[in-house]
């Protein structure tokens, strides 16, 4: 597949994770919208985007680690026009003090949380590819949403949202990908 063509699946996926964060922020309650934001992975599942909290575990070759960069610049743009979106709808939405609270969080906490996000996005996209069952999408993305782990992807959302842009936040995104990048290739390793 080209450059070209994985970008554009990484901008759809970065999107549909935009969109599962409009709903989990509009819901009243986290565990209904921690239920409905899982939308967002099961399209980007059954349509073939690339989200790279989902494609980051299965990576055989350092061959492919280009293509993950590309993915992650898609995602980022594919989050920002959900955000643009967003804002230009008037959607009522805040997210400043979420975006405050994962940037106040210490680096060691993000990283570790990021870590077991990586688990679950491995296991609900591992698992899914074995049984097509699609509570093995919806059980993982709640697990990490209610947890309070890190997604970077969603983050990258919310921060384009909240408008958080800063170093700090650029560093804290990359601690997030690397840390759900580990969590992904712990759980991948088979004995």
């Amino acid at each position: 597949m080209g450059r070209i063509q994985t970008l554009i699946k990484g901008v759809y996926a970065g999107f549909m994770i935009g969109i599962g964060g409009m709903v989990y922020l509009s819901a009243e309650s986290k565990t209904v919208g921690s239920l409905l934001f899982s939308f967002g992975l099961l399209t980007i599942v059954t349509q073939g985007f690339f989200l790279y909290t989902g494609k980051i575990g299965f990576v055989k070759s350092v061959k492919e680690l280009p293509d993950m960069g590309i993915i992650i610049l898609g995602n980022y743009a594919g989050t920002y026009v959900a955000a643009l979106l967003a804002r230009l709808a008037n959607v009522n939405i805040s997210t400043v003090q979420l975006a405050e609270k994962k940037l106040g969080a210490a680096v060691p906490s993000v990283f570790f949380l990021s870590v077991l996000c990586g688990i679950m996005m491995y296991l609900a996209i591992d698992n899914y590819n074995k049984s097509k069952n699609i509570v093995f999408i919806i059980a993982p993305v709640m697990i990490f949403i209610l947890s309070g782990f890190e997604h970077s992807v969603a983050n990258m959302f919310y921060f384009h949202l909240a408008g958080a842009y800063s170093l700090r936040a650029f560093a804290y995104l990359l601690v997030m990908a690397a840390g759900n990048g580990i969590g992904a290739k712990i759980f991948s390793l088979k004995p």
